[in-house]
């Protein structure tokens, strides 16, 4: 049995098809694991911009 999740609506399903919108699931696995980390770099980066975009988002509604 594999878990699939739908590329549309987000919701995840043991179907092949999505029940909800009708369209064809992808497999839900994680990224196979390395030690040698070739991606690690930009998904720091990405981490930390969307933490500097909450605080940025936060800040704002202080000044209110």
């Amino acid at each position: 049995m594999k878990i699939f999740k739908c590329p549309s609506c987000g919701k995840y399903t043991m179907r092949e098809i999505c029940n909800i919108c009708n369209v064809p699931t992808a497999e839900a696995k994680p990224p196979k694991f390395s030690p040698e980390d070739k991606y690690g770099k930009y998904r720091r980066m990405a981490k930390f911009n969307e933490g500097a975009d909450n605080n940025v988002k936060n800040n704002s509604h202080n000044n209110e």
